[in-house]
């Protein structure tokens, strides 16, 4: 059996492995398609009236005319304007995260769970302990939950450390309770599903975490400069794509972690069904003597 660790780490590099299959590329390019449209609607039809309300919002708020005055003196001419994109990306970046994570969960996941349990548990029965009404509903709720503790925690954003650690472990979080829930959805009832999830508690969100930080990338690298925000509607094809090989990578590693603690479970159940078997017989009762036979 392997220990947790060893499970973490032998999921890990077969997930790597797996992102490299032609059937994951493919699948991880579906949702960018539709999230592309999707995003490229809304960008046309409002980047610029969204531009404009921040940028008016900028210039007409008091308490921010000092910082605009300080900054002309530095020669910085029109910092609203400058701004205004730049803020539009970084309220949009949650967003394209969270329905990147919803679409995955939806459309990838039980594709990737499928391709996991074919190669390497073709025998694990499947016990379906969660329909796809269940799922959704569950990704559903973990999401408002972590969506109120991102704006909850907004203000510790404004400390430099923890806008580093806040929001991916938000993330992870989200992602860890969506994910392992899908990788067990199908062959893992009820019971098996709350056993995995209080077992390896701790690993499963390590998994998310170490996720959350991978998503987390993409808007990093947007929040670094002005040049990025500039090309926002660019980049967001772009971004999507990554967000979605990201998530694809994590259902893959929930996937393989989950179906082996699975079976290692029903191994352990099995070979405690199977102790009473081994108990030693009975003594034989020995049988009382005919007639004539020597007496006791």
């Amino acid at each position: 059996m392997l220990a947790p660790m060893g499970l973490l780490f032998d999921s890990f590099w077969r997930a790597v492995a797996y992102c490299a299959r032609p059937r994951v590329i493919v699948l991880s390019l579906l949702p960018l398609l539709c999230m592309a449209l999707l995003a490229g609607g809304l960008g046309y039809f409002y980047w610029g009236t969204a531009v404009q309300g921040v940028q008016a919002a900028l210039e007409t708020t008091g308490w921010l005319s000092s910082i605009w005055g300080w900054l002309r003196m530095l020669g910085v001419s029109d910092a609203p304007s400058v701004m205004a994109p730049l803020l539009v990306v970084v309220a949009a970046t949650p967003i394209v995260v969270v329905v990147s994570l919803l679409i995955v969960a939806v459309l990838m996941a039980p594709a990737l769970v499928n391709l996991v349990a074919e190669r390497r548990f073709p025998s694990l029965e499947r016990k379906k302990g969660g329909s796809l009404l269940l799922s959704i509903g569950w990704s559903l709720g973990s999401t408002l939950l972590a969506l109120v503790a991102l704006v909850v925690s907004m203000p510790l954003w404004l400390v430099p450390p923890l806008v580093l650690v806040l929001p991916p472990l938000i993330w992870g979080w989200l992602t860890y309770r969506v994910m392992a829930f899908d990788a067990l959805a199908e062959h893992a009832s009820k019971d098996e599903r709350r056993k995995i999830f209080s077992r390896y508690r701790w690993s499963l969100m390590g998994i998310g975490v170490v996720s959350g930080y991978l998503g987390a990338a993409p808007g990093i690298v947007w929040a670094s400069g002005v040049v990025f925000a500039a090309a926002f509607l660019v980049l967001v094809p772009v971004a999507i794509w990554i967000y979605t090989l990201v998530f694809a990578f994590s259902s893959l590693w929930f996937a393989h972690f989950c179906l082996a603690a699975l079976q290692q479970l029903r191994q352990e159940g099995g070979n405690l069904a199977a102790a009473p078997a081994a108990a030693p017989a009975a003594e034989p009762v020995a049988l009382p003597s005919g007639p004539g036979g020597p007496s006791a």
